[in-house]
C-alpha cells in the first residue's frame, strides 16, 4: 500500500486493531486504506451533512484559535485565500469582519481557478488537511501560492498516542483520510519547502 503522503510502498504496514488503516514508516502518517477512499459525490455529499452553520457561535468559537493566529500575523492590510473552504466558511468570514481581503477555493463548493493565479500573504486550511487524498500536491499548491514572507495556517486534531488510535473519534469520519503528527509535519516542511512549522495544539503554522 503506498502512503498517501510520501508515496513510498517499502515501509508501510496495516494497524492490526483498525485494518482500514495504514502506517508509513518513512514519514510517520497514518492514513486510510485507498480501496476505501470515497467517490467524489459521495464525499461531497457527505461534506454536506457537515452542521458548520455560519452563524453557530459554537462552531465561531471553535475556529477562533485560527482566526487569532491570524490576526497575531499580519496586519489587516493582509489578503488572504481560505483553500477548502467548504460550503460554509466560519473561519474566512470572521477573518474577513476583521477587515481582512479573503478569497475562497474548493474544489466542491468555490471551484473558481482563478483565485489559484494570484498569490496571498496567508492561506488558512480549516479542518480541511484531513481529507486531501493528494496531500502532497495540494500543500506543493499552497506554497506556490504564498508570498515569500507569507503564512500557512492550518488546523486539525493532530495524530494521538496510536494506543488510543482504536477508539479516536477523529478517524471515524469516512472523508479524513489523512491524519498528521509532528514527524509528517516537519516532513512536508522539508519536502515542499517552507522555512519552518510551529505547532500550537490544533494549530499548525508554516512559514513560506
Amino acid at each position: 500500500m503506498n502512503c498517501l503522503l510520501c508515496q513510498r510502498d517499502d515501509g508501510t504496514h496495516q494497524l492490526a486493531q483498525t485494518p482500514q488503516f495504514y502506517q508509513c514508516s518513512h514519514c510517520n502518517s497514518v492514513f486510510r486504506s485507498s480501496a476505501l477512499l470515497l467517490s467524489s459525490e459521495l464525499e461531497k455529499a457527505r461534506y454536506l451533512l457537515h452542521e458548520n452553520d455560519i452563524l453557530d457561535k459554537g462552531y465561531q468559537s471553535f475556529v477562533t484559535p485560527l482566526v487569532n493566529a491570524v490576526k497575531n500575523s499580519f496586519p489587516t492590510s493582509a489578503n488572504g485565500l481560505d483553500f477548502g473552504a467548504g460550503p460554509a466558511p466560519v473561519a474566512a468570514k470572521l477573518i474577513a469582519e476583521q477587515g481582512y481581503g479573503v478569497r475562497f477555493w474548493d474544489p466542491f463548493f468555490h471551484a473558481n481557478p482563478k483565485v489559484l493565479e494570484t498569490i496571498y500573504d496567508f492561506i488558512i486550511c480549516c479542518e480541511t488537511m484531513e481529507h486531501f487524498y493528494h496531500p502532497l500536491k495540494e500543500f506543493q499548491l499552497m506554497h506556490r501560492l504564498l508570498k515569500p514572507s507569507g503564512k500557512l495556517f492550518c488546523m486539525t486534531d493532530l495524530l494521538p498516542e496510536m494506543n488510543r488510535f482504536t477508539d479516536w473519534y477523529y478517524k471515524n469520519d469516512a472523508t479524513h483520510v489523512l491524519f498528521y503528527s509532528e514527524e509528517n509535519l516537519q516532513w512536508i516542511k522539508e519536502t515542499v519547502g517552507f522555512s519552518e512549522v510551529s505547532i500550537q495544539d490544533r494549530i499548525i503554522i508554516f512559514s513560506k
